[in-house]
């Protein structure tokens, strides 16, 4: 088995921590330590025999440490990015990577002139809600598919903290779209992205979006929608899929795919519906003669899975899972989005499928 990567997590707040607690797991990472500014973040990781470094030249200039994993704001993400990967660092950065498709150009060209891995921690890859529709795509299934729904419905509003501010990168399409759009592109892997129309929230924010609508047109009718909001009390379902054999829904993250497949297209004899205002046979419901109901159980899904590519990776043995190509493409679809939200129309999209 290969030595442990020694990493260093730059950040030890809510993701560094969460990112320090999983490395103390790692079967591919020996965590050396943390790094931030703050005495109280400090304080914790001593108390938990945790290496402490007090500046980011102090990591930079351990030659013991091959990995840095950048927890900061997000504005700092390219400068300590392009410093560890000059100082011989290989890096992953957590999302937002950054805030504009010219500043994770600079972060890739490094990256290219260094030698040294550069990814980004779409973790949400590994949400079982997310490989199941994706599976299930892949699959063919439910036929031909045309609508794909994505969603995410909170209720408490934007967190005040760097969310809330523009300069930090804040807002929910950096915070939350950068991750179902994601989701989307990689579910959708065999059609060319043309267009995007989105509005954004501002409901309780001017600075930033505090949620938003957005559509992702696809070649051959495949229309996406990918919708966050931070003021709803009753959330609509968490994915939804349509083909032209079946339809597919998950109503929470937590929960299994429920699938109904089109087994027989044409009924006979179908009973109208009575409505108040009158009767329909064209919104009549199938039964169990012409479709057939299925569940999609939960996967097994790994989140070490992340780190063992990266240090695979770095090693030449794997090719990274998280690639430049497919993080510039997610960039550049979130800054159409802004600018179709600020002209109030459609946006086309020069797209290349990776």
């Amino acid at each position: 088995m290969a030595e442990k990567k020694k990493i260093v997590v730059v950040g030890y707040g809510g993701m560094g921590g969460w990112h320090t607690r999983n490395l103390l797991e790692s079967d591919v990472c020996e965590l050396v330590g943390v790094c931030d500014i703050k005495e109280e973040r400090k304080a914790k990781a001593i108390e938990r025999g945790i290496k402490v470094y007090n500046s980011i030249d102090e990591v930079l200039a351990d030659e013991s440490v091959e990995l840095v994993t950048l927890a900061v704001p997000n504005e700092l993400h390219e400068p300590m990015a392009i410093a560890a990967m000059e100082a011989g660092k290989n890096v992953i950065s957590e999302k937002p990577v950054t805030m504009s498709s010219e500043s994770l150009q600079r972060m890739i060209d490094a990256s290219e002139r260094t030698g040294k891995l550069f990814t980004v921690h779409q973790n949400r890859r590994w949400d079982c809600d997310y490989l199941m529709m994706k599976d299930l795509y892949d699959s063919g299934d439910i036929g031909k598919v045309f609508c794909i729904e994505s969603r995410y419905h909170g209720s408490r509003g934007i967190p005040g903290d760097w969310r809330t501010e523009k300069e930090h990168g804040g807002g929910m399409m950096l915070d939350w779209g950068v991750h179902l759009i994601d989701q989307i592109l990689g579910i959708v892997k065999d059609r060319k992205l043309e267009k995007v129309y989105c509005r954004c929230d501002h409901l309780l924010n001017n600075e930033v979006d505090d949620g938003f609508k957005l559509d992702l047109y696809f070649e051959d009718q495949l229309t996406a929608r990918v919708e966050v909001c931070t003021y709803n009390f009753i959330a609509l379902p968490r994915f939804y899929m349509a083909g032209r054999g079946g339809t597919a829904i998950i109503n929470d993250w937590k929960d299994d795919c429920h699938v109904i497949s089109c087994d027989k297209w044409d009924e006979d004899n179908v009973t109208p519906v009575v409505t108040a205002a009158g009767l329909t046979r064209t919104m009549a419901p199938r039964d169990e003669k012409t479709t057939t109901e299925s569940v999609i159980k939960r996967p097994e899904s790994d989140v070490h899975d992340f780190y063992r590519n990266v240090c695979a990776a770095i090693d030449g043995k794997e090719t990274q899972i998280v690639t430049h190509a497919q993080v510039m493409r997610v960039m550049k679809v979130m800054e159409a989005a802004f600018r179709s939200d600020e002209l109030g129309a459609p946006v086309a999209i020069d797209d290349e499928i990776v």
